[in-house]
C-alpha cells in the first residue's frame, strides 16, 4: 500500500528556492554544510531574501522531504571526504538506496521519498560537496575547509542568481 498526499493543500505558498545544508557543528569539517547556509543567507543580495529558504540541520532525514513542497529547484549542501577539492556540485536525481532509513537519507533517497509521498517528480535539486578533511568531535574547522568553503559561496552565490529564478 502506498499514501500519496495532495501536498500542495498541506502547505502554504513558500519560497521558489530551497538551501538545505547538513553536517555536525561539533565535527570539525563536518560544520560545512550549516556554515555554507549561514553564510550564504548573510551575504544573500537583498532583492532575492523573498525567493530563498535556508534550513540546516545534522542529517537529511524523511521529514525534509517536505521542506521540497513547492520549490522550483533546491541545493542540498554537505562536506564530504571523497569529493575534489575545493567543492563539487552536481543534479541529483531520485533514487531508491540502502541509505532509506527512518533516520538519515542520502539526498537520492530524500528526491525518492517525495516522489513516493507526492506522486510526482521532485523540483530540480543540485548536490554541492564540499571537500573536508577534519571529522573527528571536536576538531576546528581545516585551513583547507575553510577556503573550500570560500570558493563554494563564489559558486552559490552564482548559483542563486541564475536567471530561472
Amino acid at each position: 500500500m502506498s499514501l500519496s498526499l495532495n501536498i500542495g493543500e498541506v502547505q502554504p505558498a513558500r519560497p521558489p528556492v530551497l538551501v538545505l545544508g547538513w553536517g555536525n557543528l561539533s565535527r570539525g569539517d563536518d560544520a560545512l554544510g550549516p556554515l555554507f547556509v549561514a553564510e550564504l543567507l548573510a551575504q544573500l543580495p537583498a532583492g532575492l531574501r523573498d525567493q530563498v529558504e535556508f534550513l540546516d540541520d545534522y542529517q537529511l532525514q524523511v521529514e525534509h522531504a517536505l521542506d521540497l513542497v513547492g520549490r522550483q529547484r533546491v541545493l542540498l549542501v554537505d562536506a564530504s571526504l571523497s569529493c575534489a577539492a575545493p567543492f563539487e556540485a552536481r543534479s541529483v536525481q531520485a533514487r531508491r538506496d540502502t541509505s532509506y532509513t527512518s533516520h538519515a537519507l542520502s539526498p537520492e533517497a530524500l528526491l525518492q521519498v517525495f516522489e513516493d509521498m507526492a506522486g510526482t517528480p521532485p523540483p530540480p535539486a543540485t548536490l554541492l560537496a564540499m571537500r573536508g578533511e577534519a571529522f573527528e568531535l571536536g576538531e576546528p574547522m581545516s585551513t583547507a575547509a575553510q577556503s573550500h568553503l570560500v570558493a563554494a559561496l563564489v559558486w552559490g552565490l552564482d548559483w542563486l542568481a541564475e536567471k530561472d529564478m
